[in-house]
């Protein structure tokens, strides 16, 4: 019988001197995020002056992250912390669908279908998804996105499927 309060043996695949191996993981890939944030926004104009370039704010953001992941990472290496928690792909693997979804079908079928199918199949990022209210809930975001992007907004988004429009 293990002598670990939560059952997770004391193996690990990570070396000693990393203490808390969920933290080392989780700074690494802050770290790894602000990296391609300062590498995609290279090319954008910087600061001239007092003026900000379309450049700075991403920089300044992914300096900050950077921070944050270094200091994130270098803790888990002084401070005890969590062992590495098992991850479930489901939750991320929808999220990332419903987006695709709609990012591909916003202009063929228009905000209603596309903002309303996005939202069931992120739903089914968790089996403890209930239909009735997450029907409910998506029917109201979706006259909630309707109202606010093309009228409160005023950006120029279909409603529509584009074959109702011609």
């Amino acid at each position: 019988m293990s002598d670990t309060p939560s059952g997770i043996s004391d193996k690990s695949l990570f070396p000693k001197w990393i203490r808390g191996p969920q933290d080392f993981i989780g700074g690494l890939a802050l770290v790894a995020v602000a990296a391609f944030a300062l590498w995609a926004s290279s090319d954008l104009q910087g600061m001239q002056g007092f003026s900000f370039g379309a450049g700075t704010a991403p920089r300044i953001f992914a300096l900050l992250l950077l921070g944050i992941g270094i200091v994130l990472t270098v803790t888990a290496v002084l401070v005890d912390g969590e062992p590495m928690a098992k991850f479930h792909w489901r939750g991320p693997l929808f999220v990332g669908l419903a987006i695709l979804c709609f990012a591909v079908s916003i202009r063929p079928l228009g905000l209603i279908i596309s903002a309303f199918a996005s939202f069931l199949i992120a739903a089914l990022g968790t089996p403890e998804t209930r239909w009735k209210e997450t029907v409910l809930v998506g029917i109201a975001l979706t006259i909630g996105c309707s109202l606010l992007f093309p009228y409160a907004l005023g950006l120029p988004m279909p409603l529509y499927p584009s074959v109702l429009i011609r």
